[in-house]
């Protein structure tokens, strides 16, 4: 692997990850059309570590809160009256889906649907679903965020696991549907993020430790560096656009790459 594949790969994976605009549809995408060879599970680690851990920065203070809330609730046996707690719980709860659909689908997810085919129409056909639910986004931040909407995001969320998906328009679009505003929906997206990010980091931990492979340490750095800084600042700029502007120019990009990728089937 060269130092030209890391440094794309790596600003593909930190610019897209928590874009609306699937950020494994061009992991596999770019490979494809550049004929490189498979970067390799290290470096897969290395790039998803990178981009969970600038999310993970980039809301500390929420996490923070989010932290203490559920200690609380574990101390007090309740979340009663304490919304930080009841947050967390929210949280850790609408994960479930998505990792039990992760654990049952591993093999298709890994096999056949990553295809071209697949990602083209996800692509489309999520992008204009986010369209939809955009026309009239909610006034619900976060903050007042319900049971019933959280719920309904995390088994969203599971759907993400199909390439070309994307996992943050997913879940912004089911947020969105639920009543949040933009800005509520990436927040709670971003959040979830933090868990998802952590299981799926665990699970490709697990696979490294039996690899055989020797890690090219300087690439693997060198790409650690630049998914985590694009992530970072590609987190803080998407939520200063949303602020002001609609999901209309994410899905106008995610509808022209659907059709680039099925006229190259």
């Amino acid at each position: 692997m060269g130092v030209l594949q890391v440094v794309v790969l790596a600003l593909v994976q930190g610019v897209t990850e928590f874009l609306p605009i699937s950020s494994s549809a061009h992991l596999i995408l770019v490979p494809f059309i550049a004929d490189w060879p498979d970067q390799g599970l290290a470096f897969d680690v290395a790039l998803n570590t990178a981009t969970w851990l600038a999310v993970l920065i980039y809301f500390r203070s929420d996490i923070n809160s989010l932290v203490k809330g559920f200690f609380r609730s574990l101390a007090r046996r309740s979340c009663s009256g304490d919304p930080d707690a009841a947050h967390a719980w929210m949280l850790i709860v609408a994960t479930i889906p998505v990792a039990v659909a992760g654990l049952i689908a591993h093999d298709l997810i890994a096999g056949s649907l990553r295809s071209l085919t697949v990602i083209g129409v996800s692509s489309i056909l999520w992008g204009l679903l986010l369209y939809i639910s955009d026309r009239k986004p909610g006034t619900k931040e976060f903050k007042g965020v319900s049971w019933r909407t959280v719920l309904a995001v995390g088994c969203a969320q599971a759907l993400a696991l199909i390439p070309g998906t994307s996992r943050s328009g997913i879940t912004i679009t089911a947020g969105l549907f639920m009543g949040l505003s933009r800005t509520g929906a990436a927040r709670l997206s971003f959040l979830l993020a933090v868990l998802v990010g952590a299981l799926a980091g665990a699970s490709e931990g697990v696979g490294l430790v039996g690899s055989e492979v020797e890690p090219q340490w300087g690439l693997l750095l060198l790409g650690f560096i630049i998914a985590f800084f694009s992530a970072y600042f590609s987190i803080h700029f998407f939520l200063r656009l949303i602020s002001s502007f609609s999901m209309t120019p994410f899905v106008v990009y995610r509808v022209l790459l659907g059709i680039i990728l099925l006229s190259m089937v």
